[in-house]
């Protein structure tokens, strides 16, 4: 439950202070992001989505490799799914990619291409939430809206030592409400970008209370335990499931894949068949996929987690060979060649197994 010391609506002087971390932003901020020069909305928009669940440092290098290829709203708009997934491979969380395909479509046809001003209609594009829509039109436009991202909840919490979890929703509706009160209407932009770049820095998960602008005022620093803020995520144990993905080359060398099914993991990517484990590989390969193998080699395992749960995947390796009469599945399917890698988009783990294959060609 919220701490009773922060129950009720910050008074003026509780608030933190604009001018302190807006100092501290100017002169230790992050000011040469790739999204920040220009500042359009589409590139934040861009950003802010690659941002969700993942570093600063990971996404930069996909982010300018996106804008290359999909310099505006219509390019991105306009492009094959495959291609914006491909180049999202190894980025995860891929619902994102998916979204972001079909809100740029969205965009396109019913706001001339043109990333909308009003907060209802940023809202209501697809794989935008609240927090997504403010940090967008705060950047992009410097309207006025508070944003409530990891940093930006720990920075509060922390501040006004809120007890709980964030992810409970009483916790979360405080940390609105302070974050609404908090936001100023000068330097939207700028007090958006300091208070997450604050929360990525000095008051992250090992904080620096002696490098941060806020500290005086903190009331996790006065009590003496800012790391106790927030209260982290009750853990749960992950379930392990297992996967035998069919590494099937042909006499070129190259590596069959099929299309994964639109809902599910790894959505709309192009894998490996999955052989169920019940299956007998010989017979599976005949029945589903129309081909007879040989040579089957189980390779290393390794694991890969998501979210939700651990995958253990074992590889097969096998040479495989078109049978007389053989029908294959209706499922999309494609023979990959490593060498000359296709414009489609991939997995992480399979990409992986994908490149290792290539370097030992």
């Amino acid at each position: 439950m919220p701490s009773s010391r922060a129950s009720n609506k910050p008074h003026q002087e509780n608030r933190l202070s604009h001018k302190a971390l807006l100092d501290w932003f100017d002169h230790h901020g992050r000011h040469d992001l790739p999204w920040q020069s220009p500042r359009s909305p589409y590139r934040v928009w861009l950003s802010e989505i690659m941002l969700q669940q993942t570093q600063v440092a990971t996404v930069i290098p996909y982010f300018n490799r996106f804008i290359a290829r999909f310099p505006d709203i219509p390019a991105l708009a306009d492009a094959p799914l495959d291609a914006v997934l491909n180049l999202w491979t190894g980025l995860g969380y891929y619902a994102r990619a998916h979204n972001l395909h079909k809100a740029a479509g969205l965009i396109r046809d019913r706001h001339q291409g043109q990333f909308p001003c009003d907060f209802d209609a940023v809202l209501a594009l697809p794989g935008i939430g609240r927090s997504t829509a403010g940090a967008i039109l705060a950047q992009a436009r410097d309207q006025r809206h508070p944003i409530l991202d990891g940093n930006v909840k720990r920075v509060l919490s922390r501040y006004y030592a809120i007890e709980g979890w964030p992810g409970k929703k009483a916790v979360e509706n405080r940390l609105w409400q302070l974050a609404e009160a908090n936001t100023p209407r000068q330097r939207v932009a700028d007090y958006t970008q300091a208070i997450m770049d604050l929360g990525a820095s000095v008051c992250g998960r090992k904080p620096d209370c002696s490098a941060c602008p806020l500290a005086q005022a903190c009331q996790a620093h006065a009590l003496g335990n800012p790391s106790a803020y927030p209260a982290p995520k009750p853990r749960k144990t992950l379930p392990v499931r297992q996967a035998t993905l069919l590494v099937l080359s042909n006499d070129d060398g190259a590596i069959l894949l099929e299309q994964r099914p639109a809902a599910g993991i790894w959505g709309g990517l192009w894998s490996l068949p999955e052989c169920p484990a019940d299956a007998e590989p010989h017979d599976w390969c005949k029945k589903w996929l129309g081909l007879g193998i040989r040579t089957l080699q189980a390779g290393k395992a390794f694991r890969h987690t998501f979210s939700h749960y651990h995958l253990d995947i074992t590889p097969l390796h096998a040479r495989a060979h078109h049978l007389a009469n053989g029908v294959m599945e209706a499922r999309p399917q494609v023979w990959y060649n490593t060498r000359q890698p296709a414009d489609i988009g991939l997995p992480g783990p399979v990409k992986g197994l994908l490149d290792s294959l290539a370097d030992q060609q």
